[in-house]
C-alpha cells in the first residue's frame, strides 16, 4: 500500500506520483529510476521507520529491503548493476520476489558481452587494457544471462546492450560496428525485447538505425555527456527502430559522470534543472500514448540531482 504524503522540507507527494505512474503504466508507459538504493530518497520514496534496527537506521536493512517500497511508487526500474556481473539464479529469484506481478525491470547486459577493449582501470585486474575475446559472444549471453532470466521474462521489460565509446583502434567506424552487431542481433533469443545504447555520436547513422529496425531492436535515446541532446536524437529520421521505445536520461550534455556524482550526491533534491531534457522526455511519452506503444523511460539521479523529482515534473 502506498504510504502517506511525506512532510519533508519542500514536500513530496508520493501518493500523487504513484497514481500518475500507475495510470501511465496501464497504457504501456513505464517510468522509473536507474537503480533504487538511494538513502537521499528517504522522506520522498522511502520511509525511514521501515529500516530501523534497535531504534537506529540500518543501511543493511535498507539496501536489502527498499526495492519493495520503491515498487509501491514506481512501476519499473533499470537494473544497471547487471552491467558489472552475471547474477546467479539465486540472486534473480530473490530480486524478482520483492516486486509485485505488474512491476517491470530493464537490465543492462553485462559488459563482458559489450566491451570490445577493457578500460585500463584497476577493477578489471588482468583484463585491463586487453581485447575482450567474448565481445558479442552469443553463447555466453544465452547461457549466463538470458537462460537464468527466462523464468522471469514476463517481468523483464527490455535487455539493454550498452556499448561504451569505441576508440578508432577498437572500432574503425559505424560500418564495422554494424557488421559485428547485425549477426549477433539476428540470433538473439526471441523471448525478450532488446535495445542498443551507443556512446559514439558518429554512429547515429542510417546504417545503424536500419540494422536495429531489421531486427526489431530499439535505439536507446540516451542523455549522456558526449551524445547529442535527447531532442536531437529524437529528431533523427528513422531513429524509432522498434514497436516500443526506450530512453535513459543519465547526464547533462558536457558533464562527466564523476562530476555529477561529486555535485549531486546524496541525491536529495534537484540541483540543476534541465528543462530541455524534460521536454524531450514528454515528447516521447506523448508519442507513445498517441501510437499506443510501449515506452520504458528511466531517469538517473545524475541528470538533475534527484530522479524522483525529475520524474514528478514529467507527470504533473
Amino acid at each position: 500500500m502506498v504510504g502517506p504524503l511525506f512532510e519533508e522540507p519542500g514536500g513530496f507527494d508520493r501518493d500523487f506520483l504513484a497514481r500518475r505512474l500507475a495510470d501511465l503504466a496501464a497504457r504501456g508507459i513505464y517510468i522509473g529510476g536507474s537503480s533504487w538504493k538511494y538513502e537521499g530518497w528517504l522522506g520522498q520514496i522511502y520511509s525511514r521507520e521501515r529500516y530501523l534496527a534497535r531504534g537506529k537506521f540500518s543501511r543493511r536493512a535498507f539496501e536489502q529491503e527498499c526495492l519493495r517500497e520503491y515498487a509501491e511508487t514506481f512501476p519499473a526500474v533499470c537494473g544497471d548493476f547487471a552491467f558489472y556481473q552475471f547474477p546467479a539464479p539465486e540472486f534473480w529469484a530473490k530480486l524478482f520476489a520483492q516486486t509485485p506481478a505488474h512491476f517491470r525491470f530493464a537490465f543492462k547486459v553485462p559488459e563482458q558481452i559489450t566491451c570490445k577493449v577493457f578500460p585500463g582501470h584497476a577493477r578489471y585486474g588482468a583484463q585491463a587494457g586487453q581485447e575482450n575475446e567474448n565481445f558479442l559472444n552469443l553463447a555466453m549471453f544465452e547461457q549466463m544471462f538470458a537462460r537464468p532470466l527466462a523464468p522471469y521474462r514476463e517481468k523483464t521489460a527490455v535487455l539493454i546492450f550498452e556499448f561504451g565509446a569505441f576508440g578508432r583502434r577498437s572500432m574503425a567506424g559505424v560500418d564495422e560496428f554494424v557488421e559485428r552487431l547485425d549477426p549477433f542481433l539476428a540470433r538473439l533469443p526471441r523471448e525478450f525485447r532488446y535495445a542498443v545504447e551507443i556512446r559514439n555520436p558518429e554512429f547515429l547513422d542510417p546504417a545503424y538505425f536500419e540494422c536495429l529496425r531489421a531486427r526489431g531492436v530499439a535505439h536507446v535515446y540516451n542523455a549522456w555527456s558526449k551524445m547529442p541532446e535527447l531532442r536531437q536524437q529524437i529528431a533523427i529520421s528513422g531513429s524509432a527502430t522498434a514497436e516500443f521505445g526506450v530512453c535513459r536520461a543519465l547526464l547533462r550534455y558536457g558533464r562527466v559522470y564523476e562530476e555529477a556524482v561529486d555535485a549531486f550526491a546524496p541525491y536529495r533534491e534537484v540541483q540543476d534543472p534541465n528543462p530541455e531534457a524534460r521536454d524531450s522526455m514528454r515528447v516521447l511519452i506523448g508519442r507513445a500514448r498517441e501510437n499506443k506503444q510501449f515506452l520504458f523511460l528511466f531517469v538517473n539521479n545524475r541528470l538533475e540531482g534527484n530522479a524522483p523529482s525529475t520524474i514528478l515534473s514529467l507527470v504533473e
